[in-house]
């Protein structure tokens, strides 16, 4: 029986519409590679706005105010799979303007340690890229980036 969760998820992204993703594998299955948004379970006692910017700031190194978040901007229930456990996640999207440089120091020191050695590096995705690519975690995802950048850009926050 698969294990639910609830989830927030952000989706940094830069003023020329691309947005940020981590490239990812289940220890499980090594070498099988897919893109995911920043983010995991929300504690308890935690928002979903704070455990979105506590998952960026451990994820990436990125450090974000919940004031910062646009949205939430969608939500989705995705099944995954990690280290032989199957998981139900129940999450919910924010998304979030950074207007840093294309290179923005993104860092993999906050990871936890089952993390660590299966976040394998970060990258900015135009949609429509990612759905090309066909290496998405979830079939969803582009659309859900295509959703952040238009809230992001369209509010003129990025």
């Amino acid at each position: 029986m698969a294990i639910h969760r609830l989830a927030a998820r952000v989706l940094p992204v830069n003023p020329r519409g691309e947005v940020l993703l981590l490239q990812g594998q289940d220890p499980a299955h090594p070498g099988d590679l897919h893109w995911v948004s920043i983010g995991g379970a929300v504690d308890e006692g935690e928002t979903h706005e704070q455990a979105a910017i506590r998952e960026l700031l451990e994820e990436t190194g990125i450090v974000g105010d919940p004031a910062d978040l646009v949205g939430p901007i969608g939500g989705g229930v995705h099944p995954f799979s990690w280290d032989g456990v199957d998981y139900v996640s129940h999450s919910t999207f924010f998304a979030i303007p950074l207007d840093a440089d294309p290179d923005v120091d993104v860092h993999f020191g906050g990871l936890e340690e089952a993390e660590v050695g299966n976040i394998l590096q970060a990258r900015w995705w135009r949609p429509e890229d990612l759905r090309a690519d066909g290496s998405a975690a979830s079939e969803d995802m582009p659309d859900i980036m295509a959703t952040a950048i238009d809230a992001v850009l369209t509010e003129g926050r990025a």
